[in-house]
């Protein structure tokens, strides 16, 4: 066989061997800017769990309206409604129907609904700057993590079209509940966000290992 031929072949070979190993390689050691993403990203919902109670306690002053899971009734529940308060885009359990992607894409979602949110009631009351400015680097900080896993597009819906909470806030009545209801809402999602990133990376790591 001719020897420039044999070296062709021996070359594209090595070049396969190559490029399996990274491949294995890359799937059972993620790469360190997504590990980090992620724990950049759970830090901060970390602390603004953290500060939550502080902002609440600073801009609702309405008797009986508490973060206590417990007082959250059937009247406030018919308030979020009354007032046009949604809630986040749910956060399930990764599974072969509830993607990574989608798991992601969903996060983004929510940071998105609560910053807008509240910036409608910023202009109403003051105390939420400080949160605004977490929301928004949760937000930075959630898109970096997409762009480290190279995630696609994944449930784009727009959860958040139909928001109309400025016209129904007439009164501080109204305004106290809905901040109430918009922060304990928000910390419920970030609950849901602190399980879910530390889902990811661990079904990350197995899911990878396991192919």
């Amino acid at each position: 066989m001719n020897p420039a031929r044999v070296l062709a072949l021996l070359h594209c070979f090595l070049f396969a061997v190559l490029v399996q190993s990274a491949s294995i390689s890359s799937l059972t050691n993620p790469a360190p800017t997504f590990k980090e993403a992620v724990e950049r990203t759970k830090t901060l919902v970390e602390k603004i769990l953290k500060d939550l109670p502080a902002v609440h306690a600073a801009t609702v002053t309405i008797e009986g309206l508490t973060l206590d899971p417990s007082n959250q009734s059937t009247y406030l529940e018919m308030m979020a409604k009354l007032l046009g308060i949604p809630t986040a885009p749910v956060i399930k359990q990764l599974s072969e129907n509830f993607t990574l992607d989608m798991c992601v894409s969903r996060m983004l979602a929510g940071g998105q609904l609560y910053q807008r949110l509240l910036g409608v009631l910023s202009g109403k009351v003051s105390g939420l700057d400080d949160l605004k400015v977490d929301l928004r680097d949760l937000l930075l900080r959630v898109s970096k993590l997409k762009e480290a896993a190279q995630l696609g597009s994944g449930d784009t819906s727009d959860q958040n079209g139909s928001l109309d909470l400025a016209s129904r806030l007439p009164g501080n009545y109204e305004v106290q509940v809905a901040v109430h209801l918009t922060l304990s809402q928000l910390r419920s999602f970030c609950h849901d966000l602190i399980r879910s990133l530390r889902a990811i990376a661990t079904y990350r790591f197995q899911g990878a290992g396991a192919q």
